[in-house]
């Protein structure tokens, strides 16, 4: 692997997340203010340990979303706008992904296809590009890569391990071998090896089971996943199945991870459709874990598990059921740039 290009963790000094402000243009027109206040308290928590940076579509979009954060109280300071236009707001999946390349930066721009082409993408697959020729990030090379990924469906733990999903990666390329795929994860992305899971999903989801949905890294020995204990509900089997894939993993020095399991929140239909809600979808950032709360019994578990598993990080509760509405969540819309990319 070369020594100068590395792959930071989720948990590494971030310098600000990156975000997309919903307006009328986006799938969200139909739920715009529920979901603008779910943006508000996301933006609000984010300023209080680091920058966040918010894309607008346009000025007035801008004055918008400065004037609800500030009514919101927050500081914004912390906060600043990147006018550019896009398709829809999942910057987990059309942001990004980061490389520490010796003293600087690399920005890898896969091919960013909605999912597999279930959406229009034309906008957000320019996104990165135009976010590196902006001048709001220090100087970094930009590296187009020819190869559908998104960021939701890879997971690495800093050192070289990455963590996906085989049912997310072959659907985008079901005319490449797992050896072929695996070979170019590894390559791009400068890891050592590849941890497949082959079991899990939720339904909801049109990720087509993106890792961030489902298992996590805290930290190089431990993974952090969604479980299900209801023997009753349609996850159940997968959910068991994927956990004991889990348990199964080891580290690269032969030992089994520390597990953390999430609770499992009861269903949650919205006009008789049930709704993707992941415990695991949360966000790491300076000092604190963002989680998806959903108004259930279980959030206080969900948090519970999460402050065992990041000891010394505040876990702070975000709303997520108008995300949820749209298929995603709080780790969906946000994507962390490391410390120092931000100019």
């Amino acid at each position: 692997m070369p020594n100068n290009l590395r792959f930071p963790a989720e948990w590494e000094p971030q310098s600000a997340v990156l975000l997309a402000w919903p307006h009328e243009g986006t799938d969200w027109a139909p739920r715009l203010e529920g979901v603008e206040r779910t943006y508000v308290a996301l933006v609000a928590a984010i300023a209080r340990f680091q920058p966040a940076l918010v894309c607008v579509a346009d000025a007035a979009l801008k004055a918008r979303a400065g004037a609800l954060l500030e009514a919101a109280g927050v500081d914004l300071g912390r906060v600043r706008f990147f006018e550019v236009p896009y398709d829809d707001t999942w910057l987990r999946d059309s942001g990004p992904i980061t490389l520490r390349e010796g003293g600087g930066f690399r920005l890898l721009d896969f091919h960013f296809t909605a999912w597999g082409g279930k959406f229009e993408a034309g906008l957000d697959d320019q996104l990165v590009g135009k976010l590196h020729a902006s001048g709001l990030l220090a100087p970094a090379r930009h590296q187009r890569i020819d190869f559908a990924l998104e960021g939701g469906g890879i997971e690495t733990d800093g050192a070289g391990t990455l963590l996906s999903t085989w049912t997310c990666l072959h659907e985008r390329h079901p005319d490449k071998s797992r050896a072929e795929i695996t070979a170019t994860l590894e390559k791009a992305l400068v890891q050592e090896r590849t941890l497949w899971l082959f079991h899990g999903y939720l339904e909801g989801d049109d990720t087509d089971a993106h890792i961030d949905t489902l298992a996590r890294f805290a930290g190089p020995e431990a993974i952090v996943f969604q479980a299900c204990d209801d023997e009753a509900d349609t996850h159940y089997a997968p959910l068991q199945a994927m956990a004991a894939e889990i348990e199964a993993l080891r580290r690269p020095d032969g030992k089994p991870y520390r597990l953390f399991p999430l609770p499992w929140a009861r269903p949650i239909l919205d006009e008789g459709r049930r709704l993707a809600a992941s415990y695991a979808n949360f966000l790491i950032i300076n000092g604190a874990v963002l989680m998806p709360a959903y108004g259930d019994a279980a959030d206080a578990e969900a948090a519970a598990v999460l402050a065992r598993a990041f000891p010394g990080r505040e876990i702070v509760r975000i709303d997520c059921r108008p995300l949820i509405w749209q298929n995603g969540s709080l780790h969906c819309v946000t994507m962390q740039l490391p410390e120092g990319l931000l100019a």
